[in-house]
């Protein structure tokens, strides 16, 4: 691993945390590593339960790299990131997001591709790409059937910020609690996992892989129209500029 991302496990629990300050962007480096981490979750015959956190205090992750959307790298930045998320949407690993602060862009799509998402009070998601020219492909396959088509339209379409009350009422979030309480309320929740059958907990969660088949094929036809149709448009690339320029983006409409 490296210093952005922590590995360690016990028995059937493994612990993956981000840590790359200020806000855990994910860089390609850091997407690599995070598969290596969670392969190794996979590989251990004795984990079932992978807790998916932050140790920085203000953010889970404010998403991929915009650097690494540049026609020259977006492809590998794709390939990186998407197998992190196809990893946790089909394997028999039970992943629980810990989201403290913010989940935006790519840190949203990250915690929705888990099974369960506890939050706590301070928790905000949001899929902010399309301000700066671009839409979150994983999020567009993912959202809906966790949100719900409409909400998942907003989401995507709007950019706005969806915070950790509302995210439980839409059914994005599992569980919140208040800030100080949040790591009590997490070791509680994993305790309960603790206590079953790590073989019965593996073939429960490949029973509900099988439903998430719809999900890894919207992912694929997302990812061709964001390759296919996004990265040729000259206000993709505008809005990328403009971002990392620190100015608003000139739109031409093509």
């Amino acid at each position: 691993m490296t210093e952005a991302v922590r590995y360690d496990s016990s028995g059937a629990l493994a612990r993956v945390t981000l840590a790359r300050p200020p806000l855990n962007v994910l860089d390609i480096p850091t997407l690599r590593a995070l598969d290596a981490a969670l392969g190794r979750a996979a590989e251990d015959p004795g984990v079932a339960i992978v807790v998916l956190r932050s140790d920085l205090p203000k953010a889970f992750s404010a998403g991929v790299d915009v650097a690494d959307h540049v026609p020259e790298r977006v492809g590998e930045m794709l390939g990186s990131f998407h197998a992190v998320l196809r990893r946790l949407l089909s394997w028999d690993r039970v992943s629980i997001a810990v989201v403290r602060g913010l989940a935006l862009g790519g840190g949203c799509e990250l915690a929705a591709a888990c099974d369960l998402i506890v939050a706590d009070d301070t928790a905000e998601f949001g899929q902010p790409e399309i301000g700066i020219g671009c839409f979150p492909p994983a999020a567009a396959a993912i959202l809906p059937s966790l949100v719900g088509a409409s909400r998942a339209t907003d989401m995507v379409l709007s950019g706005r910020r969806v915070k950790a009350a509302e995210g439980k009422a839409m059914g994005l979030v599992c569980d919140v609690v208040p800030a100080k309480k949040l790591d009590a309320a997490v070791d509680a929740f994993v305790a309960e996992f603790c206590t079953r059958s790590p073989a019965v907990l593996r073939a429960a969660r490949a029973a509900v892989a099988a439903t998430k088949r719809p999900v890894l094929e919207a992912l694929d036809a997302t990812e061709r129209v964001y390759r296919e149709r996004l990265v040729p448009l000259a206000d993709m690339q505008e809005g990328l500029r403009a971002f990392l320029e620190k100015r608003a983006p000139r739109w031409e409409g093509r």
